[in-house]
């Protein structure tokens, strides 16, 4: 049946390249162009004969049986038959109906398989028309635009469903071998970079990202392993890429705020800014505040927190002056009213905490303290908790007692008013302990700022007993005026003052 198959192809003379064009110079897709499926492609039969280079091109070129293995051809047609079984893996099938040209899936995915063989045992430099006809299958196979349905299914509890699964693209069993044809030739010492990124370039990338879209996390992580490779092999794509995906997340922050692939990308980003010399470029520090910053803003917050923390203390241990400009960005955007980021916050702002110099940490104890004062009075039990957990830090314990005549001030009401106040019990502990930390500390100031707080408490209730008596007095005169059924409200205008 196979036979059968190649023999219907239509048959073209033998030319040199010159049905294959560099993708940066078609205007379509970045300059790809995506095959029909096989089952969809029986031509009317008055319709005129194809004889695209997309269907079979190079096996008709190189004038070699795409079908040969590698090791029953002589090395000099090694390159020529990998170009033909490229091109045999350009066809697109429909995957939705399993029952469909099975026969052919079958030999495409052993096809695939024997080319993810070839690349991974070290050929000679692949020559331009190999790198070509790679990029080409890679696109025809990998690049589709997921339907809007696709992407809409973390519907508006902004993906913080546990219950919402993720949908799977029923190709992937043919996805999963091209992603990692093209993560083996990317990382192959056979591929010249400076002949290769004349196909891997701008559009070749941006598609790459698009995909990050995806919702099957299989695809999202062959995708981040293959955007790394890319970026550290093709230094001269670098600053394109970083300001590429700078652009997904401003999509994400200021306009869709919905995008699968966050985590991912700044995992990626992750190991980029590792990698950045000192002292930090500007861009790099805009970076931090208008991308980085901002990306705690998205209720969606806990789907890519943990690999956000890990960019912004990258950040930090390259730059420690940069630590109080990410506390005043994390107390711009803190969560007021959803307790799981406030809990969150707390632990990133523990963390930054535990790398800053004293001159920074000063710069900022006040708002940030006042901050935390709120979180230890929160009704949450989780985040009181956090907040009072960050006594148990060394580090923040030496800080806040080189500062504890400033931070002490500040903190004494909200202890109080536990004590007093709160219902829950392990929050009354923890409470209890931190004051004796304090007292411990600085006895003679614990006393001051207790009394300071007394005699503030007594002044509230004094002002609050004068409330109570002068509503008490406006309600007894309103009894005693007289109540006329035609009483009508006049409004005066205050006169202007100018």
């Amino acid at each position: 049946m196979l036979k059968q198959l190649l023999a219907k192809l239509p048959k073209r003379s033998p030319k040199s390249f010159e049905s294959f064009e560099d993708p940066s110079s078609s205007p379509n897709n970045g300059g790809f162009q995506r095959t029909q499926s096989l089952n969809s492609a029986s031509p009317k039969p008055n319709a005129p004969k194809r004889t695209s280079s997309a269907v079979f091109p190079s096996s008709v070129i190189a004038g070699i049986e795409p079908l040969l293995p590698f090791k029953d051809a002589p090395a000099s047609e090694k390159m020529s038959l990998f170009i033909s079984k490229l091109s045999l893996c350009c066809m697109v099938f429909d995957f939705s109906d399993p029952t469909k040209n099975t026969a052919e899936k079958d030999l495409k995915r052993l096809t695939l398989i024997e080319l993810l063989d070839f690349i991974a045992s070290g050929p000679p430099k692949f020559s331009e028309p190999a790198i070509l006809a790679l990029c080409k299958m890679c696109s025809i196979n990998l690049f589709r635009v997921f339907p809007p349905n696709y992407r809409a299914s973390r519907s508006s509890n902004g993906g913080e469903n546990d219950d919402d699964e993720p949908s799977f693209d029923p190709a992937w069993p043919h996805l999963q071998l091209v992603y990692d044809i093209l993560l083996k030739f990317v990382n192959s010492p056979s591929v010249e970079p400076k002949i290769a990124k004349k196909y891997i370039n701008h559009s070749f990338i941006l598609r790459i990202l698009d995909l990050f879209e995806s919702e099957d996390p299989r695809e999202r992580d062959c995708l981040k392993a293959i955007m790394h490779r890319i970026y550290g092999k093709f230094m001269v794509h670098r600053p394109f890429i970083r300001k590429s995906i700078s652009n997904v997340f401003y999509r994400f922050v200021f306009e869709t705020d919905k995008h699968n692939g966050i985590a991912e990308l700044l995992e990626i980003f992750g190991s980029v800014i590792t990698g950045f010399a000192l002292p930090l470029k500007e861009e790099h520090k805009i970076f931090l505040w208008r991308v980085l910053i901002p990306l705690h803003k998205p209720k969606t917050l806990g789907v890519y927190f943990q690999q956000l923390c890990y960019c912004v203390t990258q950040f930090i241990e390259k730059d420690p002056k940069l630590a109080s400009t990410v506390i005043r960005g994390l107390l711009k955007y803190w969560p007021i009213t959803n307790s799981q980021k406030e809990v969150m916050f707390l632990g990133e702002v523990e963390e930054i905490l535990e790398g800053i110099n004293m001159g920074e940490f000063e710069r900022v104890m006040v708002p940030l303290f006042w901050r935390i004062g709120c979180c230890i009075n929160s009704s949450h039990f989780q985040v009181a908790e956090r907040a009072l957990l960050l006594w148990n830090n060394d580090q923040i314990y030496n800080l806040i007692g080189h500062n504890r005549q400033v931070i002490l001030p500040i903190i004494f009401p909200s202890l109080e008013t536990n004590v007093q106040n709160h219902w829950n019990q392990s929050v009354l502990n923890l409470t209890l302990n931190v004051k004796n930390v304090f007292m411990e500390m600085d006895n003679m100031l614990f006393l001051a700022c207790n009394a300071h707080f007394i005699e503030e408490q007594e002044k509230q209730s004094f002002a609050k007993e004068k409330r109570k008596e002068a509503w008490d007095r406006l309600e007894n005169t309103a009894s005693l005026q007289p109540m006329s059924g035609n009483t009508t409200a006049v409004l005066v205008p205050m006169p202007r003052v100018n």
